[in-house]
């Protein structure tokens, strides 16, 4: 998956925990939490973990898919089995394929390992949820941490443009004014999974927020360089806080953009800026 799409669908859940949880079936009064989805024993980390916060607590493990892998049930229990190991109590794994083309055979919800002589010895399951098949009707009944997915639902594009009305009234009564930016531009690019730019940017035009975020500027930067850098920056800065002076000088002075995507995709397997520089001499 693209790393902007990858990062959109990391740092969404962790914001609004408690909507991503709703959206498997978890009832919206239940204490929901942010855990740790490292599973470093493999150098492998899981989309998200939340930990649902029940009379007998369990994990919630999710899961994104944008395109076809062929491995994918067998990495569902890898991290499925890992989760458990270390966290020891049960998990629930739910795979959301984020577009039709990323259904295939290693996206069924059931791995089953044989014997050579046929003889199954292993059976797992998970839950396969695909977004294309969810009206919207939905997840308009959900928060508004899950409403950048909704584009990606079972909708028309003659539909669009009445749904992004609603979604703006929602944003301005229920999110805070300094996250607005924020979720308009985690659905602008979810749109690119299915979308042409073109369309995208005529569909938006209109939403004030959209055009001033930052995020929003650095994707539509010409310049490769920059647009890469002022990226770097802006999901850095949502993971690890408001760099210091000393990292923004060090990122500044980087100026091949295949360096700053390479530390886009990094950032998500560190814990603070100092670390995601640390290999860079």
């Amino acid at each position: 998956m693209s790393k902007r799409f990858d990062a959109i669908l990391k740092h969404l859940p962790e914001e609004y925990p408690q909507d991503w949880a709703w959206i498997a079936g978890v009832d919206r009064s239940t204490s929901v939490t942010v855990i740790d989805a490292d599973v470093s024993t493999v150098s492998a980390a899981a989309d998200k973990v939340l930990r649902i916060g029940d009379r007998d607590p369990w994990i919630l493990h999710l899961e994104f898919q944008a395109s076809r892998d062929a491995k994918l049930g067998d990495r569902m229990l890898q991290y499925n089995v890992l989760l458990r190991n270390r966290h020891s109590i049960p998990v629930r794994s739910v795979l959301i394929l984020l577009r039709p083309r990323a259904a295939g055979r290693g996206a069924t919800g059931q791995v089953e390992w044989r014997l050579p002589s046929g003889k199954p010895y292993l059976a797992f399951e998970y839950e396969v949820m695909r977004l294309w098949q969810i009206p919207p009707e939905t997840l308009f009944k959900g928060g508004i941490g899950t409403l950048p997915l909704l584009p990606l639902s079972q909708v028309t594009r003659p539909e669009l443009p009445r749904l992004i009305r609603e979604m703006s009234s929602r944003f301005d009564r229920e999110a805070q004014k300094s996250d607005v930016d924020s979720l308009w531009t985690d659905t602008y690019v979810l749109m690119g999974l299915e979308y042409e730019k073109a369309f995208v940017n005529q569909l938006l035009r209109g939403v004030r927020s959209m055009k001033e975020s930052v995020t929003y500027q650095a994707i539509l930067e010409e310049g490769r360089e920059e647009g890469s850098r002022r990226m770097l920056l802006a999901l850095g800065t949502k993971r690890f806080g408001k760099p210091p002076v000393k990292i923004r000088k060090a990122i500044a002075a980087i100026t091949e953009p295949v360096v700053l995507e390479r530390l886009a995709v990094r950032l998500l397997d560190v814990e603070t800026w100092n670390d995601l520089l640390a290999d860079m001499g």
